[in-house]
């Protein structure tokens, strides 16, 4: 990212448990006081889930790049931004897509997620009643099964069967839909 794009913030509290940095993807036709009006509230978001915000980025691109949303150069950059600050989460104010997220995880080496899977975990912090939780654990989780997919890339079919005579069984990937379907 160009210096002048990563801007650092005061830290939250000494005492938060997570430290983000956040990121936008600005594309032709947008106003650049509109891309920082939605960091700034995603910001917000995410102090809200008690997360200190260490720094931000925008990223100017004509359109989102199908591997890593920002650019495998611009990821790389991002990288060692996020090292520098020692962030421990990456929270991008776009939808990404599940190849998006798991290529930037591998290439930052650590979570990423977008500005919905951060709201569910704001309204899972804020929900009390046990109906609230699991309404919202519902959600999540909805959220979640189109993005298990190489996931678990490390592991292959799981041995199914009784004894050594057994084939080949589900994946750990189809293990997981079905538990969460259920």
């Amino acid at each position: 990212m160009d210096r002048a794009k990563l801007q650092s913030t005061t830290p939250i509290s000494p005492v938060s448990k997570r430290r983000a940095f956040l990121v936008a993807l600005s594309l032709p036709g947008q106003p650049g006081f509109l891309v920082e009006e939605h960091l700034d509230e995603l910001a917000e978001l995410t102090r809200s889930a008690d997360v200190e915000v260490l720094g931000r980025a925008i990223q100017q691109r004509r359109s989102p790049d199908p591997g890593t949303f920002i650019g495998r150069g611009k990821a790389d950059e991002l990288r060692e931004a996020v090292q520098t600050v020692e962030a421990d989460l990456v929270i991008f104010d776009d939808d990404l897509s599940p190849s998006q997220i798991k290529n930037l995880e591998e290439t930052l080496g650590l979570a990423v997620i977008n500005r919905s899977g951060l709201i569910l975990e704001i309204f899972f912090q804020r929900a009390r009643t046990r109906e609230a939780r699991t309404q919202v654990e519902l959600a999540q989780l909805q959220y979640l099964l189109p993005r298990l997919t190489r996931r678990w890339s490390h592991l292959s079919r799981q041995v199914g069967g009784i004894g050594v005579r057994g084939g080949e069984g589900e994946t750990q990937l189809e293990a997981d839909r079905r538990m969460l379907r259920k």
